[in-house]
């Protein structure tokens, strides 16, 4: 079943991804089901799949591409530039589910619901939230009397930063940090750190605003902080499940 799931995801990300270039998505977004390129496309799909299903399960095949196809379709005629993204993710999970119903048809498998309602699986996802968004949250919260102080005339832009960007960096520091104590691998987030002050040191540098580094170093040891404290207390609430 492990293999034949592998075979079927590799056809996908090979064709899907490594061997469709820019130029043929824009065709066929431009021209819909007139784009050469979509058959192209599906011929590549069909020629990966016979290669690493060696000719056999032919049925599978036919499925794959038959529904990749008309996937595909309804992703044209729906994305334009304001949802792309989330029709980029649906499409995508379509094909996975379509992935998933395959391997089913040739390997029946048997869903595990009650493990989604698991005590271990709850605590990793409620520590999870409170590494992402609840964390960010009370650092917003913690550092809220210093935001005035910090914002002037001279730094309120930042060198016209990303929007939100702040916001997932410290998003996915914290998920590095929480994934590095699960791990056991504490060296892993001094090297995080380093690597963090390297990168904003050419900013606060450039800036020579002494609070704002001082308010990037409170953020940033708030962060780690928060990270720690929360794989640690995840580590010995998890022992005694």
């Amino acid at each position: 079943m492990i293999v034949l799931a592998l075979k079927l995801l590799l056809a996908h990300f090979i064709g899907d991804f490594m061997l469709q270039p820019n130029r043929w998505v824009e065709d066929k977004l431009e021209k819909k089901w007139k784009s050469k390129y979509l058959y192209w496309h599906m011929a590549i799909h069909l020629a990966l799949l016979v290669l690493l299903l060696q000719f056999q399960l032919l049925g599978i095949i036919a499925l794959i591409v038959i529904s990749h196809f008309s996937i595909d379709l309804l992703k044209l005629h729906f994305s334009n530039p304001k949802n792309y993204r989330w029709v980029f993710a649906l499409d995508q999970l379509a094909h996975l589910t379509v992935i998933a119903v395959a391997v089913h048809w040739v390997h029946p498998f048997q869903m595990e619901w009650s493990y989604l309602f698991s005590d271990k699986l709850l605590l990793l996802a409620t520590f999870l939230v409170f590494v992402t968004f609840v964390s960010g949250i009370l650092m917003r919260m913690l550092l809220a009397p210093y935001i005035k102080e910090v914002i002037t005339e001279d730094n309120s832009a930042e060198g016209g930063s990303l929007k939100n960007a702040g916001t997932y960096i410290g998003m996915l520091e914290r998920l590095f940090v929480f994934g590095f104590i699960l791990m056991g691998q504490w060296a892993a987030i001094g090297l995080l750190i380093a690597a963090k002050s390297v990168f904003r040191f050419g900013d606060l540098n450039k800036g020579k605003n002494r609070k704002l580094t001082e308010y990037v170093l409170i953020g940033t040891l708030l962060s780690f902080g928060l990270a720690i404290l929360s794989g640690m207390l995840y580590k010995n609430l998890d022992s005694l499940l």
